[in-house]
């Protein structure tokens, strides 16, 4: 048996001296490189004690040496932990505690606070690295060979563990196999026609899905090359567009290039692709991008649970709104959230997938992974619908549903109506506390400086666009979203915020 996801990211056969990564200080790492590094990591948490199956927790800021320690985990036969950088203390403690890591690598400035904690959780071995890739496992790995065997691993074992984002409750790991992430990274190195010619500029953070598992692990199976910056920069990315291909991202990214000036079509010329995810797309982005550049943004839907589900295509119409259709091999239904019966054609209901994508489970919560599957389906939680021309859109979050007066209200068709109005940004609609609707329909906006808006002007101008259970009872105005550090709104802030607002 050999190392089955290691192998399928080796697929794109690159040739050794073709450019893997070339770092923001201009220096090139080759695959050669990244065969040897990768093989002293392997070597060096093998050292450590890791054993087949075993965790290796990081929490480290990016860093091309990040991305080998991932690889060089995966060799190891290891399952790779990723976590956020900006989790606080009691927090690393708990996901220690419940993943049960043999080994943690942290930040050096972080290691006296978090070594006694990860001592505490039962965590053999705490090591460092930093954000120019130095430390105490560097330098371990420094002294290891540079050829390794790779640890059998078969489709169903281990690869990576994830925690989603805990807003609702306590944090849960989803369990991400070696073929989960093989089969995704297939599916998408066809759907986007990812080759060796590709150079990628890689803007996103490492401890997510997105940064991790679709950029690096897409860029390595086709065997292409990535420009690997430490952290989105307008400028730097505008400046970089005539040596690469694609870019992937978060909708600020979009947003925030929208706004430099030097975003032109000559300049995103030589780009084949801009893609987009993580948070939901803005139409007004989607129309302005194609303006600006002449390229029409590639949105696609994935979750931590399953990796990519959706893609809207890369030959043909890209619309805005929409997420496009199923990828290969992954299958997607919309069903009644009460029934659970298959729905029709522009029915909006909970979206279920079900393909070689899909988790294995939540880690050591057997009860909470029955509860996330129907009849063979994974319940994804978002709300959406499926048009006439098949492709598949997004209406919200199963939780962010708002039933008011007895009527289901989906706030996206509420968002959709407010931000075509004039000088507004964005919106959120959520449900709030209400005395006599049970939850009374808010919507949270961000205008324009100057705009001449106010809470009547947004109200007056739904009227008679939307039926009356679905009109905002209030309209609040404040100056940006909460989001979380992938872009996404979150609405349960702002429902704690504003949940006294009726009187609820």
């Amino acid at each position: 048996m050999t190392n089955h996801l290691i192998d399928t990211l080796r697929a794109g056969g690159a040739d050794p001296a073709h450019p893997f990564a070339e770092t923001a200080d201009g220096t090139v790492r080759t695959y050669a490189d990244l065969e040897r590094r990768t093989a002293q990591y392997a070597h060096a948490l093998v050292a450590m004690g890791l054993r087949p199956g075993d965790r290796v927790a990081v929490q480290v800021e990016k860093s091309i040496e990040a991305v080998f320690v991932y690889l060089g985990t995966l060799r190891a036969g290891g399952v790779f932990l990723p976590l956020n950088t900006a989790y606080t203390a009691p927090e690393v403690e708990y996901f220690l505690g419940d993943a049960q890591p043999s080994i943690f690598v942290c930040d050096p400035s972080m290691e006296a606070a978090l070594a006694p904690i990860a001592t505490a959780q039962g965590v053999a071995q705490i090591v460092a690295l930093d954000a120019d890739g130095q430390g105490t496992l560097r330098a371990a790995a420094d002294a290891c060979r540079t050829t390794f065997e790779d640890v059998p691993r078969g489709p169903d074992d281990l690869a990576a563990l994830l925690y989603t984002s805990g807003t609702t409750g306590r944090s849960k790991g989803a369990m991400l196999t070696h073929e989960n992430l093989a089969s995704n990274a297939r599916a998408l190195v066809e759907t986007w026609r990812f080759t060796a010619d590709d150079v990628l500029i890689h803007a996103l953070p490492i401890f997510h899905t997105h940064g991790l598992f679709v950029a690096i692990n897409v860029v390595l199976a086709a065997g292409a090359s990535m420009i690997f910056l430490p952290k989105f920069d307008p400028e730097r990315i505008l400046a970089l567009m005539g040596r690469a291909s694609v870019l992937m991202g978060v909708p600020t990214f979009y947003t925030r290039l929208l706004k430099a000036p030097g975003l032109t079509p000559d300049a995103a010329a030589g780009m084949r692709l801009f893609i987009s995810g993580s948070a939901p797309l803005l139409a007004e982005t989607h129309r302005e991008w194609r303006t600006r550049t002449g390229h029409a943004l590639l949105e696609r839907y994935g979750m931590t649970e399953t990796g990519m589900n959706t893609s809207n295509p890369y030959e043909g119409e890209r619309i805005a709104g929409t997420v496009g259709f199923p990828l290969p091999g992954v299958d997607l239904r919309v069903v009644s959230p009460e029934t659970g019966e298959a729905l029709g054609t522009g029915e909006i209901g909970m979206i279920e997938v079900r393909g070689p994508n899909v988790f294995a489970g939540y880690w050591r919560m057997p009860e909470k992974t029955e509860a996330e599957f129907h009849d063979g389906w994974f319940v994804t939680g978002d709300l959406g619908l499926i048009g006439p021309d098949g492709y598949v859109q997004i209406v919200g979050r199963g939780k962010d549903l708002v039933i008011s007066g007895g009527y289901n209200v989906y706030p996206k068709e509420i968002e959709s109506e407010i931000d075509a109005l004039p000088g507004v940004i964005e919106s959120a609609v959520i449900g709030l506390p209400h005395p006599d609707f049970g939850e009374g329909v808010t919507a949270v906006v961000v205008a324009r400086p100057d705009a001449a808006l106010d809470e009547k002007a947004v109200l007056e101008a739904l009227e008679g666009r939307l039926a009356r259970y679905k009109s905002p009872k209030r309209v609040i105005f404040i100056d940006d979203l909460p989001r979380n550090a992938m872009g996404k709104v979150q609405k349960n802030l702002l429902r704690d915020q504003y949940k006294g607002l009726y009187g609820g």
